[in-house]
C-alpha cells in the first residue's frame, strides 16, 4: 500500500511541475502556441499518420526541453542570487539546448509542410 502511495505522489509532484510551467513560463506559451497552429495544419493539409508522429515528437521534444530550461534556471537561482559566469553559462547552454531543438524541429516542420503547401500552387 505505501508503494502505491509513493507512485500516486510521484505523478502528482509530476503533475504539479507541468501546471508551474505551462502557467508560469512564457517561453512554453509560446511553444504550445506554435504546437496547436502545426496541430491545426496537421488537419488541414491532411499529413500522414507517420509525418504527423514526427511532428508530434518534435512538439512533445521542444517542450521538454523548454521545462528542462526551465528547471536549470530554476535550481540556478536557488544557488546563488549573484553573478557567476558559470551561473551564466549554465543558463546559457540551458537556453541553447531548446534553440537547438527549436530550430531541428522547424527545419522538420519546412520539410514535412513544404510539399504540401507546393501543392497548393
Amino acid at each position: 500500500m505505501i508503494k502505491h502511495r509513493k507512485l500516486i505522489d510521484s505523478f502528482g509532484f509530476a503533475i504539479e511541475g507541468i501546471r508551474y510551467a505551462f502557467e508560469e513560463d512564457q517561453n512554453i506559451k509560446i511553444h504550445l502556441i506554435a504546437a496547436i497552429f502545426v496541430v491545426i495544419l496537421c488537419i488541414l493539409f491532411d499529413v500522414t499518420a507517420f509525418e504527423m508522429g514526427i511532428l508530434g515528437l518534435m512538439i512533445l521534444l521542444v517542450i521538454a526541453a523548454e521545462m528542462i530550461n526551465t528547471a536549470i534556471e530554476n535550481m540556478v537561482d536557488l544557488i546563488t542570487k549573484e553573478y557567476h559566469i558559470e551561473a551564466k553559462r549554465a543558463k546559457d547552454v540551458g537556453a541553447g539546448m531548446v534553440l537547438v531543438i527549436s530550430v531541428g524541429a522547424a527545419i522538420i516542420g519546412f520539410l514535412i509542410f513544404t510539399p504540401y503547401i507546393l501543392r497548393l500552387f
